[in-house]
């Protein structure tokens, strides 16, 4: 059992998401930054997409009952276990009443996933085990953690010995990027121009829906939106203002803005740790570009896990 003791801000279960209703409106959500919630998996011998907590921002404080082991992966937030520092990309046991903190802001990094062995056990919706803050549906009860919430979770799949751990990946400050469907229709050669030259800034108005930009403002041939379309994760909306949205995994299914771009796949964990005030260039690539980088992405990620489960 985990007991909450200190929240932090939107701290949520998560897992990878729940695909195939977006036709319905429901967005498949899950983990901003899927690879590392899979890796904190991958440390524990869970399923790769078991429910674990992703973290936001701090001070968190969180009381372990019982006996396990906890993995922590993404963004850095100097976390202690008992007053020990656990850094990102490493599982640890934890001992009966043990206390987890995390600092209030990451070092690096924007989220955190924090799983344990045998996975967090919340009732399955819509074939996930994610919350869906904007529907408060899912995960745990809809929302996210409060002080004196405690969470059970399941039984480790196999025994664990010893510490584990890998080095974190670098979160590149330049995403890949294919031209959006309205790139050429809605904005003239001074705006397409000004988006991929720019340094973007993070606003701290982003959150798990997407992530604002701020810098030149880019004008549109058009004033007026669009009929409803359909959006998904890394689609970079214009609304009117000029200032570009780049959408995260709670993105709507539809929306009427123009989309300059579309973030390739591969590079959607590397938006995710983007932080507030932490600059975001654009690299324009082509299809062949993007599917080459998500083939190499999943052999990469693939290797991790198998070397992880012969370490044991």
């Amino acid at each position: 059992m985990i007991e909450v003791l200190q929240p932090g801000v939107q701290t949520s279960v998560q897992d990878l998401g729940r695909p195939g209703w977006r036709h319905l409106g429901v967005s498949a959500g899950g983990a901003v930054d899927g690879d590392a919630l899979a890796l904190a998996n991958a440390l524990l011998g869970n399923a790769a997409d078991a429910a674990a907590l992703e973290l936001w921002q701090g001070p968190v404080r969180l009381r372990l009952h019982g006996q396990g082991w906890l993995a922590l992966t993404g963004a850095d937030f100097g976390a202690t276990l008992a007053g020990r520092p656990l850094r990102p990309g490493w599982r640890a046991p934890w001992r009966q009443d043990e206390v987890l903190e995390l600092a209030p802001r990451p070092a690096q990094g924007a989220c955190a996933y924090l799983a344990v062995a045998g996975g967090l056990t919340v009732p399955r919706r819509l074939g996930g085990w994610g919350t869906d803050l904007a529907g408060a549906w899912g995960g745990w009860h809809g929302r996210a953690l409060r002080a004196g919430d405690l969470l059970p979770h399941g039984v480790a799949a196999r025994a664990l010995a010893g510490r584990r751990g890998v080095t974190p990946p670098e979160w590149h400050d330049t995403l890949r990027a294919l031209p959006g469907p309205e790139h050429d229709s809605h904005f003239n050669a001074d705006a397409q121009a000004a988006f991929w030259a720019a340094t973007w800034r993070v606003s701290p108005q982003s959150n798990r829906m997407a992530a604002r930009l701020q810098g030149p403002v880019l004008a549109r041939q058009r004033p007026d939106d669009l009929p409803s379309h359909g959006v998904l994760p890394g689609v970079v909306q214009v609304p009117g203002g000029g200032q570009p949205i780049a959408l995260r995994a709670d993105a709507q299914t539809t929306g009427g803005y123009p989309r300059i771009a579309v973030v390739i796949a591969a590079d959607l964990p590397a938006l995710a740790q983007r932080p507030p005030g932490a600059p975001l260039r654009f690299e324009r690539v082509d299809a062949a570009t993007a599917r080459q980088a998500w083939v190499e992405h999943e052999a990469v990620q693939r290797g991790l896990r198998q070397a992880l489960a012969w370490w044991g």
